[in-house]
């Protein structure tokens, strides 16, 4: 069974946190989360599952930053979460759905256990504008049967930020992960260049593969 809006004030503090909480985006049986200011690009045109793909990272400007189709944006909500005894999961909500944007791929189902931020795998279906703090999506939870063995992954769990897929962590070995280069942010890259980031961009164009 789903909760009740009402169930989910009723468990805050208990088996459910959500941080920062607003009773006005709570519900009838979910709650809205908004949208972090930051996303992440991979900046490589093919991506390898047994590989750290490099990412760029991207600010949303108050006036807004337009998605373009047939790309990844990665973002994040504002509000950490954690829940215990109950299984989470986000959805799009209807209002965003209507624009042709997807807020995750396959990956809106949570785990019992899980505490972090929730990484959104954004899509538009046709370019549209986002902004920061906008209601991006819709917590609500599951009730649970049988014994339960909490989340503890090492990839994800108590994450303080945008996670990128770490699939390759499953994939190579502990040599072949050593190898692995330190990924740095695109705006670290530039900051380090010139002393200072670049500024944000108000559409994020296409990426073509390099000469």
């Amino acid at each position: 069974m789903i909760l009740s809006g009402h169930e989910i004030r009723q468990q805050l503090g208990r088996n459910i946190l959500i941080d920062p909480f607003d009773e006005s985006k709570l519900n009838p049986n979910s709650y809205n989360l908004t949208l972090h200011d930051e996303l992440l690009v991979y900046e490589e045109v093919v991506l390898d599952m047994r590989k750290s793909n490099r990412v760029e990272r991207v600010r949303i400007p108050e006036e807004g930053l337009v998605l373009t189709p047939n790309q990844l944006y990665l973002g994040r909500t504002v509000e950490r979460t954690e829940t215990h005894n109950h299984v989470p999961m986000i959805e799009g909500r209807s209002s965003i759905g209507r624009l042709g944007l997807f807020v995750h791929v396959t990956a809106g189902f949570g785990d019992v256990g899980f505490c972090g931020y929730w990484t959104l795998e954004m899509f538009a279906v046709q370019p549209v504008k986002i902004y920061p703090g906008v209601q991006i999506c819709q917590l609500f939870f599951h009730q649970i049967c049988g014994d339960i063995t909490e989340y503890s992954s090492s990839k994800y769990q108590h994450n303080r930020d945008i996670q990128p897929s770490m699939l390759f962590r499953e994939l190579v070995t502990d040599e072949e992960s050593e190898q692995q280069l330190h990924l740095e942010f695109g705006a670290d890259r530039a900051g380090r260049r010139d002393g200072a980031g670049s500024a944000p961009s108000d559409v994020m164009p296409l990426r073509s593969p390099q000469g």
